[in-house]
């Protein structure tokens, strides 16, 4: 039997059975649910095809010629769904389009006919997309984990991971570590628009717990993607945990996560910013990279990260108030026992 489920039904049911998103490539490839599993009823040209036979003939037109499409997959189709449902050890299926309309329809119909208990989201992808927007004006409970560029936050970030405690990584979501030297090591960085999904889940998920998500510190820009206003405004009114580590040790820090890139990355990295960094301060840094004084060229840059960041820290218009200051001595995941000591005198 076919069940059409809203929303946020279908989200918990994603966390247990398999997701077939049946838009095409081009469009799952754009930006998807997470998880979901690209299972098109049509390639991209072939949603081209009936789409212009739709619009300069007639509906009736366009489903015989998707019919003559789907037809020779159906036994393909069907195999796929029995391997995808074998390793989640589950006869319970998933299935959205872009607004629920006749390609989930279609392939729903077959897998249920075939024997699988079949869910369809009401309003397909384009429902979803709507849900997520609204995510973000929602309030949540945030603490934020500050400290200059070489705090190691992330490193803290994965401790209160291991320790059960909610965390959104945003530069994990964003595949970016946020300066200009931030895509070194990463994958490519999704579409705004698969961010912004991925970011509405870790709410909406996170948010269930009742104690605070912690989050980073982080400018409203994360490589090319945009935090939502709405969101980045409550984490910029939400306390924050300051990681105080001397400068030496932060640039130490700097040295070993980057100075193994190659030397012509470095360089670039630092051109992307020279506007901002100067040319005296750009033309130095060049010349520490290219004499491997990686400790004089990230001292210069982390003095001009120290600048940038300490002007997003005292914009904030509550800081006294945010603002609890932890002094660490280096840069190490030791550092969370100080942190969750804070914590909890500042919860009182």
């Amino acid at each position: 039997m076919i069940t059409k489920i809203e929303i946020e039904q279908f989200l918990e049911l994603t966390q247990v059975h398999p997701v077939l998103d049946a838009r095409s490539p081009g469009e799952y490839l754009h930006a998807h649910i997470p998880n979901a599993i690209s299972f098109p009823l049509f390639s991209d040209e072939e949603r081209k095809i009936v789409g212009t036979t739709y619009k300069q003939n007639s509906r009736e037109e366009a489903i015989k010629i998707g019919l003559d499409m789907f037809g020779v997959k159906m036994r393909k189709m069907v195999e796929e769904a029995e391997q995808i449902t074998k390793e989640k050890n589950t006869k319970t299926i998933l299935v959205h389009c872009w607004r629920g309309g006749m390609r989930s329809a279609a392939i729903a119909w077959l897998l249920d006919l075939y024997g699988f208990k079949v869910y369809t989201l009401a309003g397909g992808y384009k429902a979803f997309r709507n849900w997520t927007l609204l995510q973000f004006s929602n309030k949540y409970h945030f603490k934020i984990l500050g400290g200059y560029t070489g705090s190691g936050k992330t490193i803290i970030l994965h401790e209160l991971i291991k320790n059960k405690t909610p965390v959104i990584d945003l530069e994990g979501l964003a595949n970016h570590k946020g300066s200009a030297f931030g895509a070194l090591g990463e994958q490519p960085q999704p579409s705004q628009e698969m961010f912004e999904n991925k970011l509405a889940i870790e709410l909406y998920f996170k948010s269930k717990d009742p104690t605070a998500i912690w989050l980073e510190d982080e400018s409203q820009r994360v490589g090319a993607m945009m935090i939502p206003h709405a969101l980045w405004d409550q984490m910029r009114n939400s306390p924050v945990f300051f990681l105080d580590i001397p400068f030496d040790e932060r640039v130490n820090y700097l040295v070993r996560t980057y100075g193994r890139y190659e030397k012509q990355e470095l360089i670039d990295a630092t051109l992307r910013i020279q506007k901002r960094l100067g040319g005296l301060e750009t033309k130095n840094t060049i010349e520490f990279l290219n004499d491997n004084n990686f400790e004089g060229a990230f001292s210069i840059l982390l003095k001009y990260y120290d600048k940038l960041y300490a002007k997003g820290l005292q914009n904030r218009t509550n800081l006294q108030e945010l603002l609890t200051n932890i002094a660490c001595e280096n840069v190490t995941a030791d550092n969370y026992k100080k942190l969750h000591l804070n914590n909890i005198t500042a919860n009182g």
